[in-house]
């Protein structure tokens, strides 16, 4: 069960909230999902119904979960439509989607990574250094790693000194959350030490370094992805035959 200090009742609502919403990612409940009903959702956090209520309110009003009458309250999507405002959350085909968007991320960055390592301040290195340790705490101890993860990599597109780069950042965060969604965790190590490689390149200033580095971080990701999607296909073939024998 969770623990919750006794705070005033709405900013309860918003830290239950917040909770439902990391035991959402971590679990995972996947899309199309039904999660607890109130009254377990109630003993897992410690909380009162109302607050379970409040917190699910919450989140249908933020575009993650469905209210159906009868039936119970869905995931129909991990990502806040807020922080989507290219709208890509709404395709439904999210495998497409994400080997789509990785196409786009191998154009764009390690280029990005390679100008970082030019153009970085000395602040701004310690500060990519910093998100790099807590992302890899956050992985290894089993929290929700995808909001640092996502500030890692706006990080290195910050240092990289290019104004156009930074009104892209809404298109790579959207990139790091599909992926992490699909994958759920398979890449931990992969992830950390080839973080790491584009942290070490760019802190020396070697822009081809951190350029290789950034490829290998996302041939690595990519090669998941492709596994999982073949998994997931073979997986919805196999149902399509066993409802067809059925009828």
């Amino acid at each position: 069960m969770y623990q919750f200090e006794k705070l005033d009742k709405k900013l309860l609502g918003e830290q239950i909230e917040d909770e439902l919403m990391n035991y959402i990612l971590q679990e995972p409940v996947e899309i199309g999902q039904r999660i607890p009903n109130e009254f377990e959702l109630a003993e897992k956090f410690g909380v009162g119904r109302s607050t379970i209520r409040e917190a699910v309110k919450g989140l249908v009003s933020k575009g993650i979960l469905e209210v159906k009458r009868g039936s119970g309250t869905y995931v129909i999507s991990t990502r806040s439509m807020d922080d989507d405002p290219l709208g890509l959350s709404k395709l439904q085909d999210k495998y497409k989607l994400a080997l789509e968007l990785f196409d786009v991320r191998l154009m764009l960055e390690p280029e990005i990574a390679a100008l970082a390592a030019e153009y970085a301040t000395e602040e701004e290195l310690k500060q990519l250094e910093q998100l790099c340790d807590e992302t890899e705490q956050m992985y290894l101890t089993g929290k929700n790693h995808i909001p640092k993860d996502i500030a890692f990599h706006t990080c290195i597109a910050k240092c990289s000194k290019n104004r156009v780069v930074e009104t892209l950042l809404p298109l790579i965060n959207t990139a790091v959350m599909t992926f992490a969604n699909l994958t759920h965790r398979t890449l931990m190590q992969e992830t950390i030490e080839t973080h790491r490689a584009v942290v070490n390149a760019i802190i020396d200033r070697d822009p081809v370094g951190a350029r290789c580095a950034m490829v290998m971080h996302l041939t690595y990701n990519r090669q998941a992805l492709v596994k999982k999607n073949k998994e997931h296909q073979e997986k919805s073939f196999m149902k399509k035959v066993s409802e067809k024998h059925k009828k």
